[in-house]
């Protein structure tokens, strides 16, 4: 996939491991829902089938995230911008934990992912510093 990524972000090791997380909870949630797709034999679905799209949703809002609060000038906004960046790497460890109970082969592709959240936290702790 290509990203249309600006120049001046580009460079920031932060906004490259969001596109990174990105990429891979793609990955993963395409495996994932290959799993969970099909129909029980009651004919309902598997809720974990959600969580696999809302992993996806909020590794989106990482990268727009971070454009935010590096192109914020008062300091206020952004501070909301990096809140909000804390709100969705809580909720994709808790979307990753949640996975992690699925009934799919996808699930041993998530402490990957968990990982790099990790890497994601310690990158965002110096980035925060830069701001």
């Amino acid at each position: 996939m290509n990203y249309n990524i600006p120049s001046h972000l580009s460079e920031l090791p932060i906004y490259q491991k969001a596109i990174d997380i990105l990429v891979l909870s793609r990955n993963i949630s395409t495996y994932i829902n290959q799993d969970l797709s099909y129909l029980r034999h009651d004919g309902s679905e598997d809720s974990d089938i959600y969580f696999s799209g809302d992993i996806i949703q909020q590794s989106e809002s990482l990268a727009p995230e971070i454009e935010k609060a590096q192109a914020e000038l008062c300091c206020y906004k952004k501070h909301k911008h990096l809140d909000a960046l804390e709100r969705l790497i809580h909720r994709l460890h808790l979307n990753c934990n949640r996975l992690q109970h699925c009934n799919s082969n996808g699930k041993d592709y998530l402490p990957i992912l968990q990982n790099e959240l990790k890497k994601f936290k310690r990158l965002q702790r110096s980035w925060m510093m830069t701001l």
